[in-house]
């Protein structure tokens, strides 16, 4: 019996296929998926876990074309939408042992199991109850390449994100605090359209904005700073992520429009030839090679970018010793940057999918 006779969505049970190849070729009878993304594009169900220690549920994919979800009281009639109620144990407090035995009266056994999600925890327990084996990325690399649906939710994000950046000189108004122009921002995302944040907005003024990961606080945005904003938001269940450095004031110091320069020109660099069949570390070695004719590249202090879909940093990575070579359908973040502790930083950055012939701004 093949997974589209027994559940869900074709297009889910079709990537479940897919994976089921995967885990045939590898020696695997059974995959228990617990990363909440991944259980999301194998099954349609809950794409968020609610805390970091506490799990929506569990997928899992076998090799021989039976597939099973496992969940509690609270998500069992969202599971039902979706899935046959044969092939779903609502589980309660002795959860790992409801799993298990589900699982061994359908001849399931032993399980492989996503080592970098599972906690020590869950794993300690089901382990004592059935053989485990870590089974590492084998459900990421289905994710790296978008189809045709998930390119067209990826542009209806970017088109939002893209709104947002235009309404920019309304929202970064002197007097405002970072926290202040977030908050405006996280507004115009759902304004426009998203069902959410991909993360939480970084707005940082002048020497905060050295900080790559900066966190909106109390800084007050003055006629006369420079501004770093970076923001996704989620429509249709995927990610979009851009940056943009602005100057706020009527005329920008040299050092600023240089350090500005530099990273649209290491970006340009980039998006003039990044492509299919290009290696991931030789993407990011154009950017740097930008940077080192100009004497800054130690101030390029992270990769270039990363891929991004239902989760905002996923496969590739576009880093010095990244081993993956691009290929068409995925979707990556291309976003140089300098950092100056001592009073600012830029970063400007795009999504990109990677196309037949070469890219695709998004």
């Amino acid at each position: 019996m093949t997974a589209t006779a027994t559940s869900g969505c074709p297009v889910f049970a079709g990537r479940r296929d897919r994976l089921r190849a995967a885990l045939a070729a590898m020696g695997h009878d059974a995959l228990l998926v617990s990363h909440a993304a991944n259980r999301f594009y194998l099954s349609g169900f809950e794409l968020h876990d609610p805390q970091c220690n506490e799990s929506a549920g569990y997928l899992v994919v076998t090799a021989d074309g039976d597939d099973y979800l496992f969940t509690d009281a609270r998500y069992r009639d969202a599971a039902l939408r979706l899935w046959p109620e044969q092939n779903l144990c609502i589980y309660g407090a002795g959860r790992y042992a409801a799993i298990t035995d589900f699982l061994k009266a359908r001849g399931v056994t032993r399980l492989g199991f996503e080592p970098a999600s599972l906690s020590f925890d869950v794993h300690g327990r089901l382990s004592a109850l059935m053989p485990m084996t870590p089974v590492a990325l084998a459900v990421e690399p289905l994710r790296l390449r978008k189809d045709a649906a998930e390119i067209a939710r990826m542009r209806r994000s970017a088109a939002i994100n893209h709104g947002v950046m235009a309404s920019l000189p309304d929202i970064l108004l002197p007097g405002r605090t970072e926290a202040q122009a977030a908050w405006e921002i996280e507004k115009r995302f759902r304004d426009l359209g998203a069902s959410e944040l991909a993360f939480a907005p970084i707005v940082a003024v002048d020497a905060n904005a050295a900080l790559p990961h900066a966190i909106p606080g109390e800084t007050v945005i003055a006629d006369g700073c420079l501004v770093l904003v970076d923001v996704g938001g989620r429509a249709d269940d995927y990610c979009s992520d851009q940056t943009r450095t602005v100057w706020v004031g009527a005329k920008p110091p040299a050092r600023f429009t240089e350090m500005l320069a530099r990273v649209q020109t290491a970006q340009a660099a980039v998006l003039e030839r990044i492509g299919p069949g290009m290696a991931c570390r030789e993407a990011y070695a154009l950017a740097r090679e930008v940077f080192a004719r100009e004497g800054v590249a130690e101030r390029f202090t992270h990769s270039l970018g990363h891929g991004i879909g239902l989760e905002t940093h996923e496969g590739p990575s576009l880093n010095p010793s990244a081993e993956s070579v691009l290929e068409p359908g995925m979707v990556v973040t291309v976003e140089p940057g300098l950092y100056y502790p001592e009073w600012g930083g830029a970063r400007w950055e795009h999504m990109a999918l990677i196309t037949e012939t070469g890219r695709d701004i998004l």
